[in-house]
């Protein structure tokens, strides 16, 4: 007995019919009648009840069909396996981002790609995502969770994510809930020194005719946030940033009008959009 022969066997206790399975699977008549012979000599069984005018299986052979079609699927299963397994990707991927997306995006994405390619390894940084591009473009990672810019350079990829708004955080203690009720003038505020945040803040406080009291500068929204907790004035940072703190109970938020929100997205350089690993998790995004 081979698969070959149940492969036969299995199409003729479907058809009942010697010329019609002879010519679906290439087959002469006799060659088709001798393997069907050879089976019910080794089955011990007759299988078929034939002749000139009809086929019809026996009980053996309604036993013998069943066999043949869970045995056949089963091989068919064992077939995709062995090549799903051959074509799974392998290798390292290295990605930068911050700390915020490693826990508010990332882990969608991962949860998917490493399900789908498990032999595919993560390298994964974090840090300011004012440097999410340059890590891109300096060839530093392979690909980084960036924001949006209209500066961004032309032969970086960006495939989108989310859409972020930016608010307003002040320290509990200011007892501020509304933009009116805050003095520009003794109000001191933590600026952002670099990336997306600082053109979108430095935009808004112009466009409202606000020159900020400036307690400092820092890198990395996750800085803002704590520093607003210590009370070191105000900042507008990503609104997830604040969700996911560690410190959300230290700060109250503001909503705020009229002003531009982050465009999250994967991005790599536009010559690597084809690599495998790099084409497979943009697939998951």
């Amino acid at each position: 007995m081979d698969l070959r022969t149940l492969q036969l066997f299995e199409h003729l206790a479907t058809s009942l019919h010697f010329g019609k399975t002879a010519e679906a699977l290439f087959v002469s008549p006799p060659t088709l009648s001798r393997a069907i012979k050879r089976l019910e000599e080794e089955v011990g069984a007759p299988l078929l009840v034939r002749d000139n005018r009809s086929v019809k299986l026996t009980a053996a052979g309604e036993q013998m069909q069943r066999f043949a079609q869970e045995t056949l699927q089963q091989w068919q299963n064992t077939k995709l396996g062995i090549h799903q397994q051959a074509q799974q990707l392998a290798g390292e991927l290295s990605l930068f981002c911050s700390v915020t997306a490693s826990y508010s995006h990332l882990p969608a994405i991962l949860d998917s790609f490493r399900h789908r390619h498990p032999q595919a390894e993560i390298r994964l940084t974090t840090g300011d995502p004012a440097l999410s591009i340059e890590k891109v473009v300096q060839e530093q990672a392979d690909m980084a969770i960036a924001v949006h810019s209209p500066d961004m350079p032309k032969h970086l990829y960006f495939q989108p994510l989310d859409t972020l708004p930016l608010v307003m955080i002040c320290p509990v203690g200011y007892r501020v809930g509304r933009l009116e009720q805050i003095d520009w003038r003794t109000m001191p505020m933590v600026m952002p020194d670099s990336g997306p945040s600082k053109r979108i803040v430095h935009h808004w406080l112009a466009e409202k005719g606000i020159r900020p009291k400036i307690y400092a500068s820092v890198s990395g929204h996750e800085a803002i946030v704590s520093m607003v907790a210590l009370g070191c004035g105000i900042g507008i940072v990503p609104r997830p940033v604040v969700e996911n703190s560690v410190v959300l109970d230290k700060v109250s938020v503001i909503a705020l009008d009229h002003i531009e929100s982050f465009r999250l997205g994967l991005c790599c350089l536009q010559q690597r959009v084809a690599e495998p690993l790099i084409n497979a998790l943009l697939e998951q995004a």
